[in-house]
């Protein structure tokens, strides 16, 4: 392809105006059909493309969202960036892709970018305030959305899950096998899902009526190792737990491979639970029983929000339904039951998220 083809290149192979060629490109329907048909069989031969940052300054508007995910390693966000991908070309805008790594340093030099590029609107799984971009974005009034996270002191839409009823569902089913003592690998109290996984769980222990330790709770930032540091700080205690709540998908990994690496049993000398759904923790021996939600349809729901911000339209939050998926890791029998709420039954088995 020559870039260097102009739409006056356009008209003059199609023997039209520079001005009806440009209609004829845009769309506009003030043209007839025999031009539009010339126009765009030239445009075709030669190649040609629009400039977008050209029509971005006619038009203000770059058809572009920028979508800031907290770690694109992390399958969870992954789909989540799927979700929110599909939906904005279904409405023929694109994502600019960004990650946090889990630091708000990392995620203002993203917001720094998105700012400069003037994208039409922003998507962000937050990992706080940080230096001061995200209040940036505010104040330049850029349509902003908050997926899976938020940020205190911020008036704007997102699209979260259910916490507490995730918890609630976890500590419920781990009670009802007989555990008194479970151990919790929660994530950083700085970041909304660490704090209110958390809070659930002191609050669904004391339910329960289940042993109120303090050495029964630890915190991981979100990755693989701080899971396997935090699993092997509960197990190494005067009286270790005899299941695990995982807060995430990352943390439950390096849980388990801690686990595994002491010579215990998942499933038969240890219960495990995890936070998120990925594919293959169902292919485990044992397979993992999680607390499970849709994340791709976190991501369509943050896209469909935005949008609707840029365009004008009305945009409510929205918080999506956990679900637990039953397996071996916790029961040490099959049994892919799924239960959709704290006091639901089992259904036809597990949905993946």
């Amino acid at each position: 392809m020559d870039t260097t083809v102009t739409i006056k290149d356009v008209a003059e192979r199609a023997g039209v105006s520079a001005g009806t060629a440009s209609r004829v490109l845009s769309g506009n329907p003030a043209t007839s059909a025999a031009a539009r048909e010339r126009v765009r069989a030239a445009a075709a031969e030669l190649g040609y493309r629009p400039d977008a940052r050209a029509r971005a300054l006619r038009s203000a508007r770059s058809h572009a969202v920028g979508l800031l995910v907290s770690d694109v390693r992390n399958p969870f966000f992954a789909d989540i960036a799927h979700g929110a991908e599909q939906a904005a070309l279904a409405a023929s805008y694109v994502t600019l892709l960004a990650n946090a790594n889990e630091d708000t340093a990392q995620q203002d030099i993203y917001l720094e970018a998105f700012l400069t590029q003037r994208v039409d609107g922003v998507i962000i799984a937050p990992q706080g305030e940080g230096g001061g971009n995200l209040r940036a974005l505010e104040r330049a009034r850029t349509p902003l959305v908050f997926v899976d996270r938020t940020v205190d002191g911020f008036d704007v839409p997102s699209v979260t899950a259910d916490n507490a009823q995730g918890v609630e569902l976890a500590v419920a089913h781990l009670a009802a096998e007989g555990h008194t003592r479970i151990g919790y690998i929660g994530g950083p109290r700085s970041v909304s899902t660490g704090r209110a996984r958390h809070d659930a769980f002191l609050a669904a222990v004391a339910r329960h009526g289940l042993e109120e330790d303090p050495e029964l709770i630890t915190a991981g930032d979100f990755r693989r190792a701080s899971g396997g540091t935090a699993a092997a700080a509960l197990l190494s205690g005067r009286r270790p737990p005899t299941a695990l709540l995982a807060a995430d998908s990352l943390m439950a990994v390096g849980a388990l491979g801690e686990v595994r690496g002491q010579g215990r049993r998942i499933g038969s000398d240890l219960a495990l639970v995890a936070f998120d759904n990925i594919d293959w923790f169902g292919e485990l021996a044992p397979p993992l029983t999680v607390v499970a939600h849709d994340a791709r349809e976190l991501g369509e729901h943050a896209m469909r929000l935005v949008l609707d911000v840029i365009e004008g339209r009305p945009a409510e939050s929205v918080v999506l339904p956990m679900h637990l998926v039953v397996r071996e890791s916790s029961t040490g029998r099959a049994t892919g039951a799924r239960t959709d709420g704290p006091t639901g039954g089992p259904t036809d088995g597990p949905t993946g998220a």
